[in-house]
Parts: structure tokens; C-alpha cells; sequence
């Protein structure tokens, strides 16, 4: 049996799913499942939204060369749902991430600069 979380991703994937049409999809299979309850850990800086305003995008930036090759603005449902499936990410970064998503904070959550080559994941 496919996962329908995968099933939703690859229709997004292949164009026949818009990402805000997969959104609410994603939103009721992730009540359905229940989400993950994160470990304590080191805190990422980032600002507290005011109230009824939570984050509803996360940006993800990649710069190779000096150059910017990626900047991408995916909608916080369906970023929540990808966390898992993106290569790189460690369990440590993905529970940083999902603690900055339950307390409705935004800024970068996720920083890595090498020079000329860096990673930015930002909640907007």
C-alpha cells in the first residue's frame, strides 16, 4: 500500500496537484496521523510571531558559487509534510524545525554558510 503522504507529494511533483490544493490534503492526513512531539534541544534565534499570525510559508535558499540556485517558497502544510524526505536534513535539524513550527516562530531556522556555498531555511 503507498503511503499517501508520498501519493500527494508525487502528485504535486509531476504537476497534477498544485501545491496549495495539496495543502489542506496534507493538513487532514497530518491530524489523522497526529504529529511528533520533539526533544528539548538548542533553540534556533528567531522571532515570536504576534498572536493569530502564525508562520504560513517556509523558505528554503541555496547558493552555490556565490550564486543563488534555489529559492523556493513552499507552503507550511506541505513543508511540515516534506521535512522527513528531504536528503541532509538530520533528525537533530527536523525536531529544531518542527519545535520552531509549533510555537509559531519565524525567522531562519536553519543556516549553513560555507563561503560562497550556502543553506537557508527560513520560516515566513
Amino acid at each position: 500500500m503507498t503511503d499517501p503522504i508520498d501519493e500527494v507529494l508525487r502528485l504535486v511533483a509531476e504537476g497534477r496537484l498544485t501545491a496549495e490544493e495539496a495543502a489542506p490534503v496534507l493538513d487532514a492526513l497530518q491530524a489523522a496521523g497526529g504529529g511528533d512531539d520533539a526533544a528539548a534541544g538548542d533553540k534556533p534565534d528567531l522571532e515570536e510571531q504576534p498572536a493569530g499570525t502564525p508562520p504560513r510559508a517556509l523558505r528554503v535558499e541555496v547558493t552555490e558559487g556565490g550564486r543563488r540556485v534555489v529559492n523556493l517558497r513552499i507552503p507550511l502544510s506541505l513543508g511540515r509534510m516534506a521535512l522527513d524526505r528531504v536528503p541532509g536534513l538530520t533528525g537533530d535539524t527536523i525536531t529544531r524545525i518542527r519545535e520552531a513550527l509549533d510555537l509559531g516562530l519565524t525567522g531562519p531556522i536553519v543556516v549553513v554558510d560555507e563561503g560562497e556555498d550556502a543553506v537557508r531555511i527560513v520560516l515566513e
